[in-house]
């Protein structure tokens, strides 16, 4: 009896070729293919508000898919300069971004791996002569075939000390940036007048961004929905009142200084659990049932700091 073409429907016999898929010819093939809509989507849900950023993304995806499209036929010679800077404060959802733009870049073809690599200055520079070249090479091989994401990239350039090897690390990033563009995508970020500052001074390195995005604050509405979907995620709630005490303070804590959006929530409400905690922790004989494990009253926003010092301030 003579053995079967195909031992498993649809996968061809040792030693024959697989059939080559299909080149996309519409964008909804693009689309199916790359999954990337899939991604978009993720950003959309997982990050309150920042519609600028997120239309952008779409953008730059759009951008990106037709160049997919127009490479078939012969319309592109290069793919395009991917570079990006991200401006905004702290807690603004710059890394978050970063990693979902690389699994886009990743999904259309751009990049190998998609994978991000997050650095600062303290990983690029070095401390004595003949050290920043091989520790900013270390950083650009493992970031190779995906993302190299440089946080607060301002602090690359201190002009103000001649020893400063901080130069060398750009440089370095310059070329790399120019001549491996189609394996590795560079993502500058931090604050705006400061990137602009050091645009202005690098012009070599703004010459290399294609792509700059602004990471506004978020409003107090929008920062209570991030509090309440990282209470949500650890099985915490506010119970009564404490939404409405956590919304003072967050109008207060705005106000001071060092506010950083999504991270001055986290670091609020982690307070909010130790208070919770100890309460509970001081009543040895109560039962507790989940119900008050969970839950966050609004004496265990009011007792932060903020409110004493705002009522210290207060005429």
């Amino acid at each position: 009896m003579t053995a079967p073409l195909y031992a498993i429907p649809g996968t061809p016999p040792a030693g024959l070729p697989e059939e080559a898929p299909q080149a996309a010819r519409t964008v909804a093939e693009v689309l199916a293919q790359s999954q990337v809509e899939t991604v978009i989507d993720e950003l959309d849900r997982d990050l309150i508000g920042l519609a600028p950023v997120k239309s952008r993304i779409r953008d730059i995806a759009a951008l990106l898919v037709i160049d997919r499209l127009r490479a078939q036929h012969g319309l592109a010679a290069q793919a395009p300069s991917l570079h990006m800077c991200f401006t905004g404060n702290p807690g603004t959802g710059k890394t978050t971004v970063a990693l979902r733009m690389a699994q886009i870049l990743h999904r259309l073809g751009y990049v190998r791996k998609g994978h991000v690599v997050s650095v600062t200055r303290d990983d690029l520079v070095g401390q004595y002569i003949g050290h920043t070249a091989p520790k900013t090479k270390e950083v650009l091989k493992k970031a190779m075939g995906g993302v190299l994401f440089i946080d607060e990239a301002y602090y690359l350039y201190r002009p103000e000390n001649e020893r400063d090897y901080g130069q060398e690390a750009i440089e370095i990033l310059l070329q790399t940036m120019e001549n491996q563009r189609d394996d590795l995508v560079v993502i500058l970020a931090g604050y705006k007048d400061r990137m602009d500052t050091f645009f202005q001074s690098n012009p070599g390195m703004s010459s290399r961004i294609a792509h700059h995005l602004d990471f506004p604050d978020y409003a107090t509405p929008e920062l209570l929905q991030i509090a309440d979907r990282m209470l949500s995620a650890t099985q915490y709630r506010f119970g009564d009142e404490a939404r409405e005490a956590f919304d003072s303070y967050l109008r207060l804590r705005i106000a001071q200084p060092h506010f950083a959006n999504a991270r001055s929530v986290r670091n609020a409400l982690d307070r909010a659990r130790l208070r919770q905690a100890s309460r509970l922790y001081a009543d040895r004989e109560r039962v507790l049932g989940a119900d008050e494990l969970s839950t966050i009253v609004a004496g265990d926003i009011l007792a932060s700091r903020v409110f004493a010092n705002a009522q210290k301030d207060a005429p």
